[in-house]
């Protein structure tokens, strides 16, 4: 018999995981909004960590440190940003499930174990009119997570400001 925990089975291999998941309260947060770009010219943007401090505020820099497949499968990053106290952060992810000009899964690597998942989707509706949607899974104070939601919704939404405002950037890709 499998064990349990509070009556539920918590699967065979890996009960601490299981368990771990249940007595947690995830937050869970998602975003969608219509950016007038093409698909592939977002995925170009939002894959170029050089230009990355040209249209995020927030963002201080990114440092490829492994850089995965064509797609970006495999890529390590470690992203640092501006806290609200003057001071930066870092966090490290780790990019998969990429597909060029359709979105990615990345995971935000903690110390200790509390990973953040989170994805990023492109929908063409036409030549220039892109969905872009976002959703993110965490484990993490409420205001806190709060904030973070603030910067990733203005995060996405400046790399479609950039394209806007930098119609020569990648205008092979409209």
């Amino acid at each position: 018999m499998a064990p349990r925990y509070g009556g539920v089975p918590l699967g065979i291999g890996a009960p601490e995981v299981r368990c771990q998941a249940m007595m947690s309260a995830m937050l869970r947060h998602e975003f969608d909004f219509e950016a007038p770009h093409s698909a592939a010219r977002l995925w170009a943007i939002l894959h170029d960590y050089d230009r990355w401090t040209e249209w995020s505020t927030m963002v201080d820099r990114v440092d490829v440190l492994w850089p995965g497949d064509a797609d970006h499968n495999g890529r390590l990053r470690r992203v640092f940003y501006r806290l609200p106290d003057g001071q930066t952060g870092s966090s490290l992810e780790l990019v998969t499930e990429a597909v060029a000009n359709q979105g990615h899964t990345y995971t935000m690597i903690s110390r200790d174990g509390n990973d953040h998942v989170g994805h990023v989707r492109l929908e063409p509706l036409g030549p220039d009119r892109t969905v872009v949607h976002f959703d993110e899974e965490a484990d993490l104070d409420p205001g806190v997570y709060a904030f973070i939601n603030r910067h990733n919704e203005a995060h996405l939404r400046a790399a479609s400001d950039y394209l806007t405002a930098h119609p020569d950037y990648r205008p092979d890709l409209a």
